[in-house]
């Protein structure tokens, strides 16, 4: 009983300290890895964070947000056209509980046609069995974190922790973007420029040259444009400003 007590107790705080983590993140990579740890340490294997799909949705991958799930896993779910079919993902619109599966028990509740291509699936990605969370973010917009693998099923403690941290990462993922729009809709049509010609290879007195400034005011600008974006030097600014779509 003792050292089931220590156990539930290290589970907490393992938690906690992934959460007190989480508050410090600046970018969703840092999130994907925070997940890889959390799937590992539950003894799973995929983990997908996710816009709850509507009913008309097609694919998975446009509804993810991030994930370490296969590319060639996703391709043939999308290519079969899964998601309109899946008992999980209806249940999952229609409650606010956690949804928890195993693939040998959804397949019975799926049309007759995709049994067989959806359980092969699965089992071959060792993804059989896990448990969906349903989140939202301040605005309401309802999400999900799925965790899946090969593991037994979660114990009470194991579905306690991964929902509060379910909530808590999925509501990060949401700052994080708003961060980054207000960083879009912060940074100069000049500052643009510059990180643009930063990117293609250009020197501070290259990019001077061909903008028609000094190189003063091209590094006042670049130096601004890389406190915007949270960064410590150009190259990760740089880095920031493809990830946003901000240059190309």
């Amino acid at each position: 009983m003792a050292m089931v007590a220590e156990d539930t107790a290290s589970k907490f705080a393992t938690a906690e300290r992934y959460v007190r983590e989480l508050s410090g993140y600046k970018t969703q990579f840092d999130v994907f890895r925070l997940m890889k740890r959390v799937t590992d340490f539950f003894g799973a294997k995929g983990f997908m964070v996710m816009n709850v799909p509507s009913a008309g949705a097609k694919t998975l991958t446009g509804n993810s947000v991030i994930t370490n799930w296969p590319a060639d896993f996703l391709s043939e779910y999308d290519m079969a056209s899964l998601l309109s079919s899946s008992p999980m993902f209806n249940r999952l619109r229609n409650t606010s509980i956690p949804v928890v599966f195993d693939i040998h028990v959804v397949a019975r509740e799926r049309d007759p046609k995709t049994v067989e291509l959806a359980t092969d699936l699965f089992l071959r990605f060792g993804m059989p069995r896990g448990a969906c969370f349903p989140v939202h973010d301040a605005h309401g917009n309802r999400g999900a974190v799925n965790i899946c693998g090969e593991m037994p099923a979660f114990s009470f403690v194991d579905m306690v922790l991964l929902q509060y941290l379910a909530g808590h990462v999925f509501n990060r993922l949401a700052e994080i973007r708003e961060l980054d729009a207000r960083v879009t809709e912060t940074l100069t049509e000049r500052e643009i420029e510059c990180l643009t010609w930063t990117a293609a290879g250009k020197t501070s007195v290259e990019i001077a040259e061909i903008m028609g400034l000094s190189e003063h005011t091209i590094n006042h600008y670049l130096n601004r444009a890389t406190r915007k974006l949270d960064t410590v030097n150009r190259t990760q600014a740089v880095a920031k400003a493809l990830r946003l779509s901000l240059i190309k």
